[in-house]
């Protein structure tokens, strides 16, 4: 298949819905909006949520508890194992050197050293946060962690 060859499945693209043009297209006149009323009018309708004067459901339901999720910390997390298979023994590896190596995507969020896989060579890593784990086996192949 080439790409000259890709076409939208059936059914799939459909014209839009022409609205007041004419009586015997169906939606001439009042374009489908009936006969006056809030809803007919331009900028007409009320806004999310509103239920007639009703109380809304968001205001009924009761508010409970806490979420810490706004205070959330997000890391880039790389593993130990991509550290070991892109640097040389001996090497500084700080964030420059994982943003230079494709392994994270910004500088302006932290990262975080995680301790999956196995470490054989010898690295100075610099990092926001470390794992344990990632600093033991960092640590037990003659390398060394500095925390950012």
């Amino acid at each position: 298949m080439g790409i000259h060859e890709l076409r939208p499945a059936p059914g799939s693209k459909r014209k839009p819905k022409r609205l007041g043009q004419g009586t015997g297209s169906g939606t001439g006149k009042t374009a489908g909006k009936g006969h006056k009323g809030q809803k007919a009018r331009s900028g007409g309708g009320v806004r999310p949520g509103f239920e007639g004067g009703q109380m809304p459901l968001s205001r009924r339901i009761p508010k409970r508890g806490f979420s810490n999720a706004r205070f959330k910390k997000s890391f880039q997390v790389i593993n130990i194992e991509r550290l070991n298979d892109l640097f040389e023994a001996g090497s500084e590896v700080g964030i420059r050197e994982m943003l230079a190596s494709g392994l994270i995507r910004n500088l302006k969020l932290p990262v975080k050293v995680l301790g999956n896989g196995d470490m054989t060579v010898a690295l100075k890593v610099s990092a926001n946060a470390f794992s344990g784990q990632a600093i033991a086996k960092i640590e037990a192949a003659g390398g060394k962690t500095e925390v950012i």
